[in-house]
């Protein structure tokens, strides 16, 4: 397993991070606990969770992620091995995550309740990383081309990071990042960092990334290289998609899709013949669909570390060991030539 810096900070993470959206869900806490024993045995010593998580978030669900994490650190004891992100969710009409029945937005009040109950059921006293969930602005947000303004009242900024101080003043954060956030974004938040000092910097930014979508390429991965914020790339496989158990209007019992039926975003025009090119390469060179989608994830240089997911020990399993697949010269070139042919087919 490879080690790579955070940002500008001192912590090294694993290349592979272990994602838990859906732990309290379509998992259960012996699951949960499973999948992190294999994945610390495996050399990943950093988790991705979420207040809002499990995904799809509901009232019933929200907040059992953590718990499930905070019964394995009491269980194993192994809180100091682990580096630990968190999130907390963007401005959304969620009215059961807090305890005043309103939506979320990330209001000072807000995000000092976030984290006190984040901390609360990870059974912990401390985050290694806190993240806005997403922009807490009205723009277009999971899916989608192009800006489309949607109007609104906005918290500033530098507000928000005003309160991210004092949260990192009290020892409770070590350090921020982002997450669906635009090239602008990021950008305005390193503005008021650098303009105050006193203000927290930002440290990466999680974003989707993925055959499918290399939209982060464009704008942001400039921003890696001259600003040091790293990509914590997640949907690697595209929910699944970059698979092929959804080919040809597949929809498996016990899948995301036959589940929740909420995958749209990988289900724009054309998308079908684009992953059908990427299959192709991976018989082609003899490689599992999977470890090819996850592998081009975590070698691409402006990645800090690839967020995986599995339902399945199998399945996870595929996704940790996708390290030891060798990207050649050949497979690279013929991976760009599906890219500019279909290029960021599902933004």
């Amino acid at each position: 397993m490879e080690y790579r810096r955070l940002g500008h900070t001192d912590i090294k993470v694993s290349s592979i991070c272990l994602g838990t959206m859906t732990w309290g869900q379509q998992n259960t806490e012996a699951e949960g606990h499973e999948q992190m024993d294999y994945s610390v045995e495996m050399g990943i010593n950093f988790f991705d969770t979420a207040e809002m998580y499990a995904v799809p978030p509901t009232a019933e669900t929200q907040g059992k992620t953590e718990e499930i994490i905070g019964t394995w650190f009491k269980k194993t004891g192994k809180r100091e091995d682990i580096i630990l992100a968190s999130k907390v969710a963007g401005r959304a009409p969620m009215n059961w995550l807090r305890d005043n029945g309103e939506g979320t937005d990330h209001t000072a009040a807000q995000i000092h309740e976030a984290i006190d109950k984040s901390l609360h059921r990870l059974q912990t006293d401390y985050i290694d990383l806190y993240q806005l969930h997403w922009p807490d602005r009205p723009i277009r947000i999971f899916g989608g081309l192009g800006h489309k303004e949607m109007g609104g009242e906005i918290n500033r900024i530098e507000d928000i990071l005003g309160t991210l101080a004092d949260i990192q003043k009290s020892g409770k954060v070590r350090h921020f990042g982002l997450s669906n956030e635009t090239p602008w974004g990021i950008m305005k938040f390193l503005h008021h960092s650098e303009m105050n000092k006193d203000l927290p910097r930002m440290v990466s930014v999680q974003n989707a990334y993925n055959l499918l979508n290399r939209i982060y390429e464009l704008g942001s991965s400039e921003i890696f290289h001259r600003e040091g914020v790293g990509l914590l790339a997640y949907s690697p496989l595209a929910q699944g998609y970059l698979t092929g158990k959804y080919q040809n209007g597949a929809n498996p019992k016990g899948s995301r899709k036959q589940l929740f039926d909420r995958l749209q975003r990988y289900e724009t025009p054309g998308t079908d013949a684009a992953i059908s090119s990427y299959l192709d390469i991976a018989k082609k060179y003899g490689l599992d669909a999977s470890q090819l989608a996850n592998q081009f994830v975590t070698t691409r240089d402006f990645v800090t570390s690839n967020i995986i997911g599995a339902t399945t020990m199998e399945q996870l399993k595929l996704a940790v060991t996708s390290v030891d697949v060798e990207l050649s010269d050949e497979i690279m070139a013929d991976i760009d030539e599906v890219h500019l042919r279909a290029p960021n087919i599902c933004p």
